[in-house]
């Protein structure tokens, strides 16, 4: 409305009285005038007519400016980056695999859930249902972890990003001459600790993915000289990571972290590290030479051939992928057109019709859990504010399968656990079977107590014949 609401406008500024922000609007109107462009309409002795914005709706424009202004709309469609190719991680093609209904587990009768239950547990056989305890820690972030400070949950995120340092420090990939890809990197906090372990370590290059805008980053308050962050703003789905103007040059090393990377993000991810990464070295350029690591018991040598340009030993089985470290979360949102363990289904007799149910059972794991949850989050709220790193699954899990079905009187909350626990390790363990296939040793551990977070597993992965073989710039 113009000029209607409480107070007056600020000197020099627009006269409309935004409604939706009980406040003036602050835009400045040009010389003479007492409403900005955007509510120029307002002006009795205006005869220019405004309309809205057909590329977004929520802002207007002068009819008779439509052509200039959709030339620079921010609204407008921009021109792709050189690293975006289409879907080239997104899986399945077939089409005829992909559910037109995914049905609820409500739907199901008392039969064939337990037909289903019965596939699960004959599926899961030979897998083990106890995962090893890797709950680590850094010294990078020692201080932190003890500054009285940070609240609660500043405090629980602090120990899962000791945890994962102190695992990839575990498996040598904290080394320089790397570059380390950070998925679903929000804010950019675990490239940030990364970067503090690193110290002053030599040609660090840190590539922040995320798809949404992202206030409060981390990553602008480092300017060292040998250390380089750039945030990628793309979908996983559409990066590949061979047409990156660095890495394409570079040829470093890769080294791809996560910490909780939601549902069918990580199998993206994985397909964008194993599959898209193959560079290619011509007669310019030299093959990286591989470094030589002690292993905790002896000292293990490798069969290496010779560059003839460079007299460099090198590797035959090098991989420029040296290592994986996710922290995963949300297998409800799994896709089956997006899971890297459809052979691995396939191969105990499941398919996307099963995995469709897999997924939605997975949050059983966490329903027995709901009052804990209710009330740390509570708790957690009070003390939260604009630069807490609040993330979804911290919050109350997602409650559609878990009480709104009629399975009441078939299983009880324990069995429920059980089963969603089962469908996550089911899940988690194709994804396994997909990196061993493409010559990786892979594993999943707990990185931290179901009291720091309920999604407390982590999949770490090298190079299964050449792990303690890591190339250097």
């Amino acid at each position: 409305m113009a000029a209607e609401g409480p107070g007056a406008a600020l000197p020099g500024r627009c006269a409309y009285f935004v409604e939706r922000k009980k406040r003036f609007c602050k835009m400045m109107p040009a010389q003479g005038r007492r409403f900005c462009g955007e509510h120029a309409h307002q002006e009795e002795q205006n005869d220019r007519k405004r309309i809205p914005c057909p590329l977004d709706p929520k802002h207007t424009v002068y009819e008779d400016q439509l052509q200039k202004h959709l030339k620079k709309c921010n609204s407008r469609e921009k021109p792709k980056p050189t690293y975006f190719v289409q879907d080239i991680n997104a899986g399945l093609n077939n089409t005829a695999e992909v559910l037109e209904e995914e049905l609820p587990i409500s739907s199901l009768s008392k039969e064939e859930l337990e037909d289903l239950i019965r596939k699960l547990k004959k599926a899961s056989n030979g897998i083990e249902p106890v995962l090893k305890d890797q709950t680590l820690s850094h010294q990078a972030l020692q201080e932190a972890l003890h500054n009285p400070k940070n609240g609660e949950s500043a405090f629980k995120h602090l120990k899962q990003q000791a945890s994962i340092l102190g695992n990839m420090e575990k498996l040598h990939l904290l080394e320089p001459g790397r570059c380390f890809i950070e998925f679903g990197a929000g804010r950019g906090k675990l490239s940030h600790w990364v970067n503090i372990a690193l110290q002053d370590a030599e040609n660090v290059h840190f590539l922040l993915v995320e798809r949404a805008t992202t206030r409060f980053k981390v990553d602008g308050k480092h300017r060292k000289r040998n250390c380089v962050f750039e945030r990628l703003q793309v979908d996983i789905q559409h990066l590949c990571l061979n047409k990156i103007p660095f890495l394409e040059i570079e040829k470093l090393p890769v080294v791809g972290i996560g910490k909780h990377l939601c549902g069918a993000a990580t199998d993206l991810a994985l397909r964008c590290l194993i599959e898209t990464y193959t560079p290619r070295y011509d007669e310019t350029n030299e093959e990286p030479s591989p470094k030589r690591f002690k292993n905790d018991k002896t000292d293990i040598a490798f069969n290496n051939s010779t560059d003839k340009r460079s007299g460099k030993s090198i590797s035959e089985n090098w991989k420029p992928v040296t290592g994986i470290v996710i922290a995963l979360c949300c297998h409800h949102r799994c896709q089956w057109k997006h899971y890297v363990g459809q052979d691995f289904f396939r191969t105990v007799g499941l398919g996307p019709v099963e995995f469709n149910y897999f997924q939605r059972m997975t949050s059983w794991a966490t329903c027995g859990m709901q009052e804990t949850i209710t009330e740390a989050s509570t708790t957690d709220a009070k003390s939260k504010d604009n630069n807490s790193d609040t993330e979804e699954h911290d919050q109350v899990p997602n409650r559609i399968e878990c009480s709104s079905d009629s399975l009441q009187g078939l299983l009880t909350v324990e069995e429920r656990k059980q089963i969603g626990r089962l469908c996550k390790l089911l899940i988690d363990h194709g994804r396994i079977r997909y990196l061993q296939q493409r010559g990786y040793s892979a594993e999943l551990q707990y990185y931290t107590d179901c009291t720091v977070s309920l999604e407390n597993v982590l999949l770490t992965a090298v190079p299964s014949q050449s792990s303690v073989l890591q190339p250097t710039a």
